[in-house]
């Protein structure tokens, strides 16, 4: 399984002029090799872009994407992630989405498909992630 990050879907659904061609591109490679999944996270997350969540669902339907849950450790781990990034002077107050999405990944070994490393590769540096280069 590749858990898919939001920035990538997206990319995809509003047709973003510099990432929306990358996007849909490891979309489509990477259906090839892995089933794609997403958690209630990123469905939250998505959920911004959609006024019913009939046509959420759809829309998650037509992407060939399938709903996993995030196991209790990957809960625990996102909260002990967060406490981390507080210590080293972040300001966020509520655990972050990108906590509970790379602890899933952790616990349950996922590699993720996005374009925004940062948050993953600081505190969940086992998760393999599929990015675009650097420099692009």
């Amino acid at each position: 399984m590749l858990l898919v990050d939001t920035n990538v879907l997206v990319d995809v659904l509003e047709d973003d002029p510099q990432w929306a061609d990358w996007s849909l591109g490891q979309l489509r490679a990477q259906s090839k090799i892995h089933p794609l999944v997403i958690n209630p996270i990123i469905y939250s997350e998505l959920s911004l872009a959609f006024s019913t969540v009939e046509a959420l669902d759809q829309t998650i339907a037509n992407l060939g994407l399938r709903m996993v849950e995030l196991p209790r450790p990957a809960l625990f781990l996102a909260g002990k992630a967060f406490v981390r990034y507080r210590r080293q002077g972040g300001t966020k107050s509520n655990v972050l989405g990108d906590f509970f999405i790379g602890a899933h990944a952790a616990v349950s070994d996922l590699p993720v498909l996005t374009r925004d490393t940062r948050r993953y590769a600081a505190y969940f540096p086992t998760v393999r992630l599929i990015a675009p280069p650097p420099s692009a």
